[in-house]
């Protein structure tokens, strides 16, 4: 069969710069749209290679390959950022001759479009497997042409970190494997559904409910139940439906006995009694439940979040913690040297990293700033606050910067009043909540299924508050307090979960049996922030969490959601790991260490 031209343009101009010393850095040809038994591909070829081909090669390396010798002049979009689905299997790239490429549109994972000082265009092609293609100069225009023809069969979405950066993706792509972002709920062409539901919860599930429900009540629903959601014109498309969704009470089966009555306790009011003559906590178990009950007062929250967050082991002695801080600063500074030291040059060359500094600044500029810690202009808190994330892309490459980690960074630098301890804290927390930033969403899936196994579509409001811990629901003084006690992670993992509850259980007159529409029961809930008592919401959830466990029929999954139920495979830890721990962190050899009791809570 023969290919089919469908979009050609010359005067498109490869930038090479393979070899330093050479003049010739540039090189015309030709820019094509081209399919080939039915798959389009995008190439490129030289004016002088019109004539013929030589055999293709690859940039991809092989299992027992050596690496090619490919350059493109400049760093690729180093893994800072780009962590694509490593364990994909990459499709490779085929160069016909010295330059000539010839990349299938599957293949396509971003284009960025640019231009020189001068201005002529240019674009940067880059493969799903993270290989960059070198830059393809447009002397003659013709970039928006090359796009509009890559619309037919991919969609350009703009990224949400940098508006020159297009993402690709197929016409096909189904809701259950499109991130959040691909969900297009607003009218105003925004991709960025984490900070829309950040920022405004209720306009953003108001403004595009409709599309949430139908994504919820696909993606969120067992697999087994698809089929019943299948169109009969389009088997491919989920069944849209007119009805407005309602609340309603599902009861679960069992018999849930009385709730109990739950009171709080004091917080944490002392510190070295708690301490051994070396510096060690005696007994973590007692300080967790402590924090759990009440708290902590503000004067030891500064040292005891650094054992709550992992930055210091429950059993290290003072020494060890002076050796670890120091050990702990010099890796953070090392870090925060790397970006440092990019040049503006470099950076012009990085756009995914560039973008994540615009996308901290953007988002520095405007988090709490009605706290003195970062209020005003040229204010050190938010210098200290930039510097802490953009450090955090350094040292996870993977995850890199998502909107929200700033929200999760301010209260920890507010309370360490340091860089370098705020930073640990933060990857501490981060363990925690990492997987709720992930591209895929999976996580926030999970929990909103967890909280309705009926129908999430229902409680797409819950988003925000699980996807930043209720950050922006309380005050600041009261998110100290939550986080503190949620750190305990008593009773359990999922206590945050059984917080939403009891938010929902608060408000349960207006969600049912009320006589309001849907949109004014969303309305209801999104001016409920600030508005919230912690206390009792606390108290609520242990209540909430005391009446389940004394249940002696609760679904196997409600077990699972509450750590009740462990499956036979999992292994207990081992008896000496938190000694380990602190040999771990000083990199020295855990021979000779003294085992340390690890416990397991009992509660309550």
């Amino acid at each position: 069969m023969q290919p089919k031209m469908i979009f050609e343009k010359e005067g498109v101009y490869l930038h090479t710069n393979a070899k330093k010393g050479s003049l010739d850095t540039s090189m015309p040809g030709f820019i094509r749209i081209v399919e080939r038994a039915g798959v389009p591909a995008l190439e490129w070829s030289p004016l002088q290679d019109e004539a013929g081909s030589t055999p293709a090669v690859f940039y991809t390396k092989k299992d027992g390959e050596e690496d090619t010798n490919f350059d493109p002049g400049y760093e690729p979009d180093w893994a800072v950022i780009s962590t694509v689905k490593k364990d994909r299997e990459c499709v490779p790239v085929k160069v016909s001759g010295q330059w000539s490429f010839s990349l299938p549109l599957s293949e396509l994972y971003s284009l960025r479009r640019a231009r020189f000082s001068f201005g002529r265009n240019f674009l940067v092609l880059t493969s799903r497997g993270g290989h960059p293609l070198p830059p393809l100069h447009f002397h003659r225009g013709g970039t928006r042409e090359l796009l509009r023809a890559l619309h037919h069969y991919i969609i350009l979405d703009p990224s949400p970190v940098d508006g020159r950066l297009f993402l690709a993706y197929p016409h096909d792509s189904g809701a259950l494997s499109q991130s959040f972002d691909k969900l297009q709920l607003c009218d105003d062409g925004s991709s960025d559904l984490v900070s829309r539901f950040i920022q405004d919860p209720y306009a953003t599930t108001f403004s595009g409910f409709s599309k949430v429900t139908n994504f919820f009540r696909v993606a969120l629903r067992p697999p087994e139940l698809h089929s019943h959601s299948r169109s009969a014109n389009d088997p491919g498309m989920p069944q849209q439906s007119d009805d407005e969704p309602g609340f309603e009470l599902i009861t679960c089966g069992v018999e849930l006995g009385p709730r109990p009555n739950v009171t709080r306790g004091p917080p944490l009011d002392k510190w070295k009694d708690f301490l051994d003559p070396e510096g060690r906590v005696k007994n973590p178990e007692i300080i967790k439940k402590l924090v759990f009950r009440g708290g902590i007062i503000p004067s030891l929250r500064n040292e005891v979040w650094k054992f709550l967050l992992g930055f210091y082991p429950w059993n290290s002695t003072a020494k060890e913690r002076e050796d670890i801080l120091l050990a702990k600063t010099d890796e953070y500074f090392r870090m925060k040297v790397q970006w440092k030291s990019v040049s503006e040059e470099q950076e012009m060359r990085n756009s995914l990293l560039r973008g994540y500094r615009s996308l901290i600044e953007r988002d520095v500029s405007r988090t709490d700033r009605h706290n003195t810690f970062f209020s005003g202009n040229d204010n050190p808190g938010l210098t200290l606050l930039h510097d802490v994330l953009m450090t955090y892309c350094m040292y996870n490459f993977d995850l890199g910067y998502v909107q929200g980690m700033s929200d999760l960074l301010s209260p920890l630098l507010f309370v360490t009043q340091n860089e370098v301890e705020s930073f640990w804290c933060l990857t501490g927390f981060m363990e925690l909540v990492h997987q709720n930033f992930e591209e895929s969403q999976e996580a926030m899936k999970q929990q909103l299924l967890q909280l309705n196994s009926q129908d999430s579509g229902s409680l797409c409001f819950c988003f925000r508050w699980l996807l930043i811990w209720f950050k922006r629901e309380f005050s600041f003084e009261d998110i100290l307090t939550l986080w503190e006690v949620l750190w305990s992670r008593l009773p359990c993992d999922n206590f945050h979960l059984l917080i939403a509850c009891s938010i929902l259980q608060s408000q349960r007159g207006e969600l049912i049996g009320s006589d309001h529409d849907f949109n004014t029961i969303l309305k209801h809930i999104n001016e409920l922030t600030m508005r919230l008592d912690l206390q009792s919401v606390l108290c609520g959830a242990e209540a909430i969490y005391l009446q389940l466990i004394q249940c002696k029929e609760l679904p196997l999954k409600v077990q699972q959601v509450l750590g009740l139920y462990v499956p036979s495979s999992s292994e207990e830890s081992s008896p000496d790991s938190q000694a380990n721990e602190t040999q771990h962190l000083l990199g020295l050899s855990p021979a000779g260490a003294a085992a340390a009791s690890n416990s397991v809570p009992t509660y309550p």
